[in-house]
C-alpha cells in the first residue's frame, strides 16, 4: 500500500480522517457511492471541503493511486468529483488509480479552485 507523503492524516481540530496508517489485515474496504444530502451536518461539508482541497493540492489533475487514502472519505467524493483512472477499476485495491474530475469539482468545491479557500486554522 502506497503511503501519500505529505497528505494530510485528518481535518485539522476535528476526527474526520484523510489517511490510514496500515493495510485492513481483514480485506481491503472498497471504494462506493454514497449520496451526499442537503441536510448534512456544516461539519461533514467541512471535511468533504478539506479533502477534496489536499487532493487537489497533492494530485492536481494527474491519476493518483489510492494508496492510503480514506475509502469512506473517497466515497462521500467518488463517482462525482472523483472517479476511476483506469478500466476495469476495482473499487477494492490499493493500487487502483483515481483522478478528480476537475470539471464537476469546480462546480462542487469553487472555493478551492478561484483561490478563496483557506483552512480552518489558517485565516
Amino acid at each position: 500500500m502506497l503511503k501519500h507523503r505529505g497528505f494530510p492524516g485528518r481535518l485539522s481540530g476535528t476526527d474526520f480522517q484523510f489517511v490510514i496508517r496500515r493495510a485492513n489485515p481483514r480485506g481491503v474496504t472498497p471504494i462506493t457511492v454514497r449520496e451526499r444530502f442537503r441536510d448534512r451536518r456544516p461539519a461533514d461539508k467541512r471535511a468533504d471541503v478539506g479533502f477534496m482541497a489536499a487532493l487537489w493540492a497533492q494530485f492536481g489533475d494527474e491519476p493518483f493511486e489510492r494508496g492510503n487514502l480514506d475509502a469512506g472519505r473517497l466515497s462521500w467524493l467518488f463517482g462525482r468529483e472523483v472517479v476511476a483512472a483506469e478500466d476495469p477499476f476495482d473499487p477494492a485495491s490499493y493500487d487502483a488509480l483515481l483522478r478528480i474530475n476537475v470539471d464537476v469539482a469546480q462546480v462542487s468545491f469553487p472555493d478551492i479552485f478561484d483561490g478563496t479557500y483557506v483552512e480552518e486554522g489558517q485565516a
